[in-house]
């Protein structure tokens, strides 16, 4: 599994328990994931910047912070990883707003289908205000 991807502890876990029949079986899983964690095969670190380094170019820090969450990666290390992100979730909103609309909207109308998109990528109210004005800070 761990071939073709970085995984979390927790998923990896998770896809490994629908093997275990008994208790012996479930720690034999837990020792082998000790070890590979030891020996840097496993690591919730490296997992989550792959992930957040991957879904930062479509998405906002709130769905990326759920994501993460979902995969079983601690929050500590999740605010961690979203705070090394490189670009401001403005600018990344900025960028994926840009890519689905050719200009700033003109109405109320296109504001709010504008909002509505990018919330459902997961970017807070603050960022989206501050795109939708055009009061982007490139740092």
């Amino acid at each position: 599994m761990l071939a073709r991807r970085d995984h979390s502890r927790a998923e990896l876990s998770r896809k490994l328990a629908r093997y275990v029949r008994d208790d012996a079986e479930l720690e034999e899983v837990n020792r082998v994931l000790a070890e590979l964690d030891r020996n840097g095969l496993l690591s919730d670190e490296r997992f989550a910047h792959a992930l957040a380094r991957s879904r930062a170019q479509r998405f906002g820090d709130a769905r990326i912070r759920y994501d993460l969450r979902r995969f079983g990666v601690a929050d500590d290390l999740s605010a961690a990883t979203l705070a090394a992100l490189s670009g401001t979730e403005v600018s990344r909103a900025d960028l994926v707003r840009s890519k689905r609309f050719a200009a700033l909207p003109s109405s109320a109308a296109e504001r709010a289908k504008q909002t509505r998109f990018l919330q459902s990528r997961g970017f807070s109210l603050e960022a989206i205000g501050q795109v939708l004005r055009g009061r982007i800070d490139p740092h």
